[in-house]
């Protein structure tokens, strides 16, 4: 099956289970705020609008897109049961996580969980066995798993470490040779944040992973199995309360658009002190949002 059937039927059963969750004479969001939320492109949203409009679910006239009836079983399309990546599955779980203000101390019930997410349960079972690793999730002694993590406690000492990570990958990265690619990286960045920075009227949302970017190319200077580890679930944490936190998004990335690129002159510039300063001060950014972010979805 082609890629963009299977994104079109999850992105088809998905808008159908937010029929059912609004009930009979709500109207959907936008387009783009489908089109975010369930991950995938305009184009694919509006494909399956329009098969929602043509089954009689919705009303679709013009930007007013109405629930006309409740879906029914017989509605969700069969999607290929070839099992999501590990990296698709952290995502789902953290998208979970933070769209449903899911709190600390959650017990997490996998068999459900493994329906949600069209995994098998035993593959749940081992991602949630690696995330136990660090500290977001833990056996029960009863059987079962709960949730512990995204506290606020938890949001200083994962962006503490995160700080050590980072500065020194930037020591390491101011000493790499003039002709190591990650400097075409970081020209390349430059020049994404000022386009985005031009169009941050229309484009805000594109921050985050943007952001996601930015850190990955940093870090990608320290050849370390373990450090790259911690990488990935510190960048998935950041990314997704950065794309759920909405109240101030378009001003904070305006700021931290002007933060990443202060620090990508003194990356350019070769100065260390600099650099090490703006990423601090960045950083210390990064690590308020986050805790305010946390006490918005109240997950502290």
């Amino acid at each position: 099956m082609a890629r963009t059937d299977e994104r079109f039927k999850h992105a088809y059963n998905g808008l159908l289970k937010r029929c059912h969750s609004l009930g009979v004479g709500a109207k959907l969001s936008s387009e783009l705020a489908l089109a975010e939320e369930l991950d995938v492109s305009r184009t694919v949203i509006r494909a399956a609008l329009a098969r929602l409009d043509e089954d009689g679910v919705i009303s679709w006239q013009g930007r007013n897109k109405t629930v006309m009836r409740l879906p029914k079983p017989t509605d969700r399309m069969e999607v290929a049961s070839t099992p999501p990546s590990p990296e698709v599955l952290e995502e789902r779980f953290f998208d979970w996580v933070l769209r449903f203000d899911v709190p600390a101390g959650t017990p997490l019930n996998v068999a459900q969980l493994a329906r949600d997410f069209e995994v098998p349960p035993h593959s749940l079972q081992e991602f949630l066995a690696s995330l136990s690793r660090f500290g977001l999730v833990r056996r029960r002694d009863r059987g079962g798993w709960e949730l512990l993590g995204f506290t606020e406690d938890f949001a200083v000492e994962l962006s503490d470490f995160r700080t050590v990570l980072e500065m020194n990958a930037i020591s390491h990265l101011i000493a790499c040779p003039d002709d190591h690619p990650i400097w075409a990286r970081l020209e390349q960045l430059r020049q994404d944040h000022l386009e985005l920075a031009e169009n941050l009227e229309t484009r805000y949302h594109d921050f985050s992973r943007l952001d996601e970017r930015f850190h990955e190319t940093i870090g990608s200077s320290v050849n370390n199995r373990f450090i790259k580890e911690f990488q990935r679930v510190i960048s998935l944490i950041f990314h997704y309360h950065y794309q759920w936190e909405k109240q101030t998004e378009k001003k904070r990335n305006a700021a931290a658009i002007a933060e990443h690129l202060a620090l990508i002159d003194a990356l350019q510039s070769r100065e260390e002190t600099a650099a090490l300063a703006a990423a601090r001060a960045h950083l210390d950014t990064a690590k308020n949002t986050l805790r305010a972010s946390m006490r918005t979805h109240n997950l502290s």
